[in-house]
């Protein structure tokens, strides 16, 4: 009896040991992999320092593994995005940025995420090879500078008193522009090749959708142009009518109008 009591006690002792042997090591453990997580981390920032940035992003890769669920983690995932782009990867690089809006809604960096991913957008469309052929990015696809917009948009709404709310919105301004000579690049288009009524319909989407821009003046323009060789004189001289009422000293003629102005990416 006095045996086994005896045995039971040495029983609950090594099992207490244990357990407290197995916290240890898993206090341990975590504290190497912080060690290790912060380590990585360091080294990252050296390798984005230089611009390494393929150095970079496969130090973060292993941040975001090891210190999982971390205010670290979150810190390095923005960083991959960074590098991500800055390497030349934007899919992936979008792709990052998503999935950590995703995850953090409520993390303190997600105003630099919605910030960085319509960054990455907008610079879509200063690409090298605009600069080169001097291509104006009015006449370029323009679902990025949609995607874009939105990013910023969404930036500003939800945090209005971020430091990067004041650059989106002045970001904001350049888009909309863009969007409008977008619009009045397509209607020149038709209008040059006699889709008169294709060219009236871009042209009315250009006032409609963007009226106080720059670009309103031509659209207005060419919807006159546009009713006129359709036969439309009423709607000719309405629109003739309201051009002349919002910009009194235009000088627009079917002359300047296929004239190109300055490429884009000059004004910037």
């Amino acid at each position: 009896m006095t045996h086994s009591f005896a045995s039971r006690a040495t029983l609950r002792t090594s099992l207490a040991a244990l357990v407290v042997l197995m916290a240890a090591c898993s206090t341990t453990q975590d504290a190497e992999l912080k060690g290790s997580a912060e380590k990585l981390y360091a080294d990252a920032k050296e390798e984005m320092a230089s611009s390494n940035w393929a150095g970079a992003i496969k130090n973060l890769e292993r941040v975001e593994g090891r210190a999982g669920g971390s205010l670290l983690a979150q810190q390095a995932q923005l960083d991959l995005a960074y590098a991500q782009w800055k390497s030349g990867e934007k899919a992936q690089s979008q792709t990052t940025l998503d999935r950590f809006i995703k995850l953090n809604p409520t993390s303190a960096g997600l105003d630099y995420a919605l910030y960085l991913r319509g960054v990455i957008n907008f610079n879509d469309e200063l690409g090298i090879l605009g600069a080169v052929s001097e291509q104006r990015q009015s006449e370029r696809d323009q679902q990025a500078s949609r995607e874009s917009y939105q990013s910023f948009k969404q930036l500003s709404e939800q945090f209005p008193d971020s430091k990067y709310t004041p650059d989106a919105k002045q970001r904001m301004d350049f888009i909309v522009n863009v969007l409008a000579d977008y619009e009045v690049h397509v209607a020149r288009y038709y209008l040059r090749r006699g889709a008169y009524i294709a060219a009236a319909n871009r042209a009315q989407q250009a006032i409609t959708v963007y009226p106080q821009t720059p670009a309103a003046e031509q659209a207005l323009y060419i919807l006159g142009q546009a009713y006129d060789r359709l036969g439309l004189t009423a709607l000719r001289d309405d629109a003739n009518r309201v051009l002349s009422k919002n910009f009194p000293d235009s000088k627009l003629t079917a002359e300047s109008l296929g004239r190109e102005t300055r490429a884009w990416w000059r004004l910037w």
